[in-house]
């Protein structure tokens, strides 16, 4: 299995895909994996040629020093999961300084407000940090298509308007969340909790099926209402955020409107883990 620790030898390997016009898949992370991740890989595998998958902790997306220092780092057992799926991929897995040259700043993007909603009203700058390291990525990697999970819609949303502003030649697909067998959505934060709070943390996804079956009758401010009074009630959680928003503009909605497509986003703390999920509501 190739692994490459800098962008100079990462681009030396991939030349001759370049040359040769093949398809490149990526596939980029934060490392501790789980089935959702692997999941991407496979889609990768099934449309292009080559597949890279980044492993790389990105400072710059993160509001709090804590959580940053805490975020699981599994590089060799990540390793071994990528290798059971196909030791034909390819790792990318610099360091902080190959990839920022000795300057861990985040560029400042205007994402047609996509990014002032939900995450980005909790978490200034998080989106130009987000934005900053895709966009590298897809400048070292080139890749074809790149594929992400679907918990993280909102940022999904903003990487393909990345692309669209940036024009880089990259098609940016969704794939659905994956979720653990009580419905938790996997999530590489989930290595922070015991199994006791994994169990417990099922409550987040039963809760947004009781909002979706109550968004069918109820309007978005009732459900929210509803919403935030089941956490009130529950004391494993302190819930940051429950918003109900136009899939396409991501802006909280409060009555419902034909044709349209809406979803439920959702942030919670269990302790100091900070654990966000999405459903959609149509």
């Amino acid at each position: 299995m190739l692994i490459f620790t800098t962008q100079e030898d990462l681009r030396s390997h991939l030349i001759t895909n370049f040359e040769n016009s093949k398809t490149i898949g990526f596939v980029p992370t934060m490392g501790a994996l789980h089935q959702g991740h692997l999941s991407l890989i496979q889609k990768s595998i099934s449309e292009n040629d080559t597949t890279v998958m980044s492993i790389f902790v990105n400072p710059t997306q993160f509001n709090n020093a804590m959580d940053l220092e805490n975020y699981p780092r599994t590089l060799d057992a990540d390793v071994e999961k990528i290798e059971k799926i196909s030791p034909d991929i390819i790792i990318f897995a610099p360091s902080v300084d190959d990839i920022y040259q000795g300057k861990t700043l985040s560029q400042h993007f205007d994402f047609d407000g996509l990014e002032n909603e939900m995450e980005g009203k909790h978490r200034p700058g998080h989106f130009d940090g987000v934005g900053t390291i895709v966009k590298r990525l897809f400048e070292i990697v080139q890749p074809t298509h790149a594929y992400f999970g679907e918990k993280d819609f909102q940022q999904l949303q903003i990487i393909k308007k990345m692309v669209e502003i940036t024009g880089l030649p990259v098609e940016v697909i969704g794939q659905p969340i994956f979720r653990e067998e009580n419905g938790l959505a996997m999530s590489s934060r989930n290595e922070r909790l015991s199994s006791k709070q994994r169990e417990e943390a099922s409550f987040i996804y039963k809760t947004l099926q009781a909002a979706k079956n109550h968004f069918g009758i109820k309007d978005a401010v009732e459900v929210s209402n509803w919403v935030e009074n089941e956490f009130k009630n529950n004391t494993n959680f302190r819930l940051e955020y429950f918003e109900i928003a136009d899939e396409t503009t991501l802006k909280s909605v409060q009555n419902k409107e034909p044709n349209k497509k809406y979803r439920a986003f959702i942030a919670v703390f269990m302790n100091d883990v900070r654990l966000i999920d999405t459903i959609s509501l149509n």
